[in-house]
C-alpha cells in the first residue's frame, strides 16, 4: 500500500501503439507477449487494459505466469504458454484450457497422457528448431512427431507452429535469419505432406514484425513494441527510414515517479553518501529521493543519473543505496519536500527516456523493464501529464 515510488500506465500511449502495431500486421493476429510482469509494466494493471482495447490473446513464458494472467482475463481471452510448462503445469494447463509450445517428443507425450486423463483436449503449437538453437523439433524428428500428432487427434488440439528468430533486431543477422525463414517454410511442407492442419504459423516477434515483413503469416508475438519501445536503434533507424517517418510513432506507456523526501546543504569539501565517492567543489544543496538499487535503480548509475524535479535534471550525487538517491538541486530554486522527482518519463518540457536510463546503467531495455520490483504501485492513466 505504501510505497517510495509509483508507475503510471498510460491508456493514450497504449492505444496508440496498437494503432500502429494493427497497421503494419494486415491480416496476422496480434499476441500480446506479456512475460516479465508485462515487461515490468505490471500484468495487473497492464493486462486488463489491453483487454479494453481489443487485446484478446495473450503471451507469457511459465505456467506460473499463465496463472496470474488467468485471473485478470478469465476466459475472455486465450493464453498461450511458450516455454516452462511440465508435470502438474501441465496438466493443469489443459484442465484450464490454456495452450503451450511443445519442443520435445517427452512433452508431447505428457500433453497425450494428460489429455486422456482429463478427457480434455490438450492445446498445443509445435515449436520448430530453425537456427535459434534452444528449443524446437529438428526437421528430420518432425515427420514422425506429426504422425504421432495425427494418430492422436482425439487428445490433442494442435494451435498453432511456430519457431523463433535469432537476433531480426540487426542487419548482421540477416543471413541467419533467411535460413531460418527456410527451415520454417519446409516444416511447413512437411506438415503438408503427412496431411495435417498446423493452425496458426507465426514466426514474427516485435523486431521480425518490423524488419522481415514477409514472415508475418497468420499471427505475430509482439511485446516491447506495444509498450513503446523499439527493440533497438537499428531497427528504429530502419523503419523510420524506410518508410519516411521523421516523428517516433510509438508512444511510452510507462511513467516511473517518486517524491523528495528531504532536503539538506553540504559544505564545501563534504562528502554525500557512502564512502568518498562524491566530494562537493562547493556548497551543494541535495534532495533524497526514496528510490535505490532495491527497487530497480541501478547502482551504476552512482554519480552519472539523473531524476526531474520542477521541469530540470538532478544529477546523481554519490553512491547509489539500497533504499534511496541523493540529486543535486543546487541550480533548482524553490526545491521542497514533496516535490514530485521523475525518475523515467516526462516532466514538464524535458523527459528520461529508458533507453537514456539504460545507457548510464548498461542495461537493455528489456533488462531494466523487467528488474523493476512488483511491488511498486501501477496506475493506469488516460495519459501522463
Amino acid at each position: 500500500m505504501f510505497h517510495g515510488s509509483t508507475i503510471e500506465i498510460s491508456a493514450a500511449a497504449l492505444r496508440a501503439n496498437l494503432d500502429f502495431i494493427r497497421g503494419t500486421l494486415g491480416k496476422a493476429r496480434l499476441c500480446s507477449v506479456v512475460k516479465g510482469n508485462a515487461y515490468g509494466h505490471g500484468a495487473g494493471a497492464f493486462i486488463p487494459l489491453a483487454r479494453s482495447l481489443g487485446v484478446d490473446r495473450f503471451a507469457v513464458y511459465s505456467a506460473s505466469e499463465a496463472f496470474y494472467v488467468l485471473a485478470h482475463v478469465k476466459r475472455e481471452a486465450s493464453i498461450y504458454i511458450m516455454g516452462d510448462v511440465d508435470g502438474p503445469a501441465l496438466e493443469w494447463a489443459v484442465e484450464e484450457g490454456i495452450a503451450f509450445n511443445v519442443f520435445e517428443r517427452q512433452r508431447l507425450d505428457m500433453a497425450i497422457h494428460a489429455a486422456r486423463t482429463l478427457k480434455k483436449a490438450a492445446r498445443i503449437h509445435l515449436e520448430v528448431e530453425t537456427g535459434m538453437h534452444r528449443t524446437g523439433f529438428k526437421l528430420n524428428e518432425l515427420p514422425e512427431v506429426l504422425e504421432v500428432c495425427k494418430a492422436n487427434m482425439d487428445a490433442l488440439e494442435i494451435v498453432g507452429i511456430c519457431t523463433h528468430l535469432a537476433g531480426a533486431e540487426s542487419l548482421s543477422n540477416v543471413p541467419r535469419i533467411h535460413r531460418q525463414k527456410t527451415k520454417y517454410r519446409e516444416a511447413l511442407a512437411i506438415a503438408e505432406r503427412v496431411g495435417i492442419n498446423v493452425g496458426l504459423r507465426h514466426v514474427a516477434c516485435s523486431a521480425g514484425v518490423l524488419n522481415e515483413p514477409d514472415i508475418l503469416y497468420d499471427m505475430a508475438r509482439v511485446g516491447i513494441l506495444q509498450y513503446g519501445f523499439w527493440p533497438n536503434r537499428e531497427t528504429e533507424a530502419r523503419y523510420r527510414t524506410a518508410h519516411g517517418l521523421t516523428d517516433d510513432p510509438l508512444r511510452r506507456v510507462i511513467r516511473w515517479w517518486s517524491n523528495v523526501m528531504s532536503v539538506s546543504t553540504v559544505p564545501a569539501g563534504g562528502y554525500v553518501g557512502y564512502g568518498s565517492a562524491f566530494e562537493a567543489p562547493g556548497e551543494r544543496r541535495i534532495a533524497t529521493i526514496p528510490v535505490g538499487y532495491a527497487f530497480g535503480y541501478a547502482r551504476s548509475l552512482s554519480n552519472s543519473g539523473h531524476v526531474l524535479i520542477r521541469g530540470q535534471q538532478a544529477p546523481v550525487l554519490g553512491i547509489v543505496n539500497m533504499n534511496c538517491i541523493t540529486v543535486d538541486v543546487t541550480h533548482i530554486p524553490g526545491v521542497e519536500k514533496g516535490d514530485e522527482a521523475v525518475l523515467i518519463g516526462a516532466q514538464g518540457e524535458r523527459s528520461i527516456s529508458v533507453s537514456s536510463f539504460g545507457d548510464l546503467s548498461d542495461q537493455l531495455n528489456y533488462e531494466l523493464l523487467t528488474r523493476l520490483p512488483h511491488d511498486i504501485p501501477r496506475i493506469v492513466v488516460e495519459k501522463h501529464d
